[in-house]
């Protein structure tokens, strides 16, 4: 009987040797643009290219991060010069943020690292590999929703 694969130990080395890689990635946008950002803020950087004026709520809904850590992940950007928020007009309780020039000058390089991130981690697979790949990462991102749907009444 084949022994099924240490999954649970293989996604959490995968993603410590991921998270130094791009971290090499970053110092060559780095070298190419003058600054990198760090993963999240190339997020945010990608969401306001698409949804300019986005809310933080959907912001952290986008990179499936918690609003508070949206919070201070825009503070740091809007000091760096990268975006800029503002009360929503239609109701005051909200921010809006916007893509200033200068996050909008990291776009470029940021996409063509992740081009060159998305090819390196896809060599030598097939495209039907990579959609089993993706397949099982969305299913892993969805343990949650299908834990909470589960769980008796009174757990």
């Amino acid at each position: 009987m084949t022994r099924p694969p240490r999954l649970v130990f293989l996604l959490g080395s995968a993603q410590r040797r991921l998270q130094m890689w791009i971290a090499a990635q970053q110092a060559r946008v780095a070298a190419e643009a003058g600054t990198a950002p760090t993963p999240a803020q190339g997020g945010v950087l990608f969401v306001l290219s698409q949804q300019d004026g986005a809310t933080m709520g959907q912001i952290a809904a986008a990179l499936d991060l918690a609003p508070s850590a949206v919070s201070g992940l825009i503070q740091r950007m809007e000091a760096l010069g990268w975006v800029a928020r503002q009360t929503c007009e239609q109701d005051a309780r909200t921010q809006r943020v916007w893509l200033q020039p200068a996050g909008q000058a990291l776009l470029q390089p940021l996409r063509q690292a992740t081009r060159r991130i998305n090819a390196r981690l896809a060599a030598g697979f097939s495209d039907e590999e990579l959609q089993t790949v993706a397949r099982w990462l969305r299913h892993v991102q969805q343990l949650d929703d299908d834990t909470a749907a589960r769980r008796p009444i009174g757990d």
